[in-house]
């Protein structure tokens, strides 16, 4: 689905960003493994597979020195860049009230300027080859909002904003921007919740369970490929009907 073509995956050294990148590979692609952690994020592309085909680089992606950086370095790599997934993320959870300035900033800088800054450095590279696709990762909280999470809500929110204004921006150079909205996935976040709190949520999935990584990397191998090649500024929501 993806054979031959060259992907740039941040916040990728583990988690469902690792679920992304593998994914990816396994159906062909040559995979860039960025991550703020470059040691995990080496370790996880050594465990992967081909080093052919397999690299990683430390990047923090609220940096721009570091995203321009991982950028060159998956053209100089594999000559190209093809695929963009924005993934990276960190929550900082607390009511409006308790929430620290620093924490609503630190997760809007992560989520929405890692995000737009990433997508300016791949449209560049892209544009060279006439074509790209970026999938950005949004959350079924950027759509019916969480309480505890107005900082994270609120970046979720304005990632579909940016996803939907690059897609009619970079269409006519052939790149494709669409974003994904997970609902309720089994991860290492939601497995920390208390047990009933995970039941709680788990019961309102028409369902009937949460999701599981691959699923929601089966939805971004699908925007990533021919397969949607005429769908540009969609958001498709992966939450097994909780929220619709």
């Amino acid at each position: 689905m993806v054979a031959g073509r060259a992907a740039l995956v941040t916040g990728a050294a583990q988690g469902i960003g690792l679920a992304f990148a593998r994914l990816l590979y396994e159906h062909g692609a040559s995979v860039m493994l960025a991550d703020r952690d470059g040691e995990l994020a080496a370790k996880a592309a050594a465990e992967l597979g081909d080093e052919q085909r397999v690299a990683a680089c430390a990047c923090d992606v609220t940096s721009e020195s570091d995203v321009t950086a991982a950028v060159e370095s998956t053209v100089d790599r594999f000559g190209r860049l093809d695929i963009l997934v924005n993934n990276a993320g960190i929550t900082r959870d607390a009511s409006m009230r308790k929430m620290p300035l620093a924490d609503f900033e630190a997760v809007i800088d992560v989520h929405l300027k890692g995000s737009w800054l990433c997508t300016r450095a791949a449209a560049d590279a892209m544009r060279r080859n006439g074509s790209g696709v970026i999938v950005n990762m949004s959350s079924m909280s950027g759509k019916t909002g969480n309480p505890g999470q107005t900082n994270y809500s609120a970046a979720k929110a304005g990632i579909v904003g940016l996803t939907k204004a690059s897609a009619k921006e970079l269409a006519r150079h052939g790149i494709r921007v669409n974003a994904v909205q997970p609902g309720l996935i089994r991860t290492a976040m939601t497995e920390a919740m208390p047990s009933e709190v995970f039941a709680a949520f788990e019961r309102d999935v028409p369902l009937g369970r949460a999701g599981e990584p691959h699923e929601v990397a089966g939805a971004v191998l699908f925007l990533a490929s021919e397969l949607s090649s005429y769908i540009t500024g969609a958001v498709l929501e992966v939450g097994g009907g909780r929220r619709m």
